[in-house]
């Protein structure tokens, strides 16, 4: 099991940026492929990017497509998210996950594996 702790969100302007963090104390994260993903107020949770085990292969929601980056550090067991010209829609709940495969052939979308705990999250507010 992952331990996770998510961090780095905040309230920012619409234009602006933030740079999220998951580190896993489990010192297990290393071994999976990884996910972001994001919860708004009243919605489901949804797949927002994701990075396979080397780092070598990547894919992003296409609302953030250009506008974030994963990244992951396999030596510190973390896993990154760049975001920039943030905008409203984007304000939520961020959770970092491992997910069945990155990219997913079967579904096309970042998909989380269920039996995994989920950490608390950083909340993202992006508002003028």
């Amino acid at each position: 099991q992952l331990q996770v702790v998510e961090s780095g969100g905040g309230s920012v302007q619409p234009g602006g940026s933030l740079r999220l963090s998951c580190v896993d104390f489990g010192n297990t994260l290393r071994y999976y492929d990884m996910g972001w993903f994001r919860q708004a107020t009243g919605k489901e949770r949804e797949g927002v990017s994701c990075i396979s085990t080397s780092g070598a292969r990547t894919d992003y929601e296409d609302s953030v497509k250009g506008r974030f980056t994963i990244s992951r550090d396999n030596s510190k067991n973390a896993v990154h998210l760049q975001m920039n010209s943030l905008e409203p829609e984007d304000t939520g709940i961020y959770y970092c996950q491992v997910v069945s495969e990155c990219p997913n052939t079967s579904t096309g979308r970042v998909s989380a594996v269920s039996t995994f705990n989920w950490g608390r999250g950083t909340q993202v507010t992006v508002s003028s």
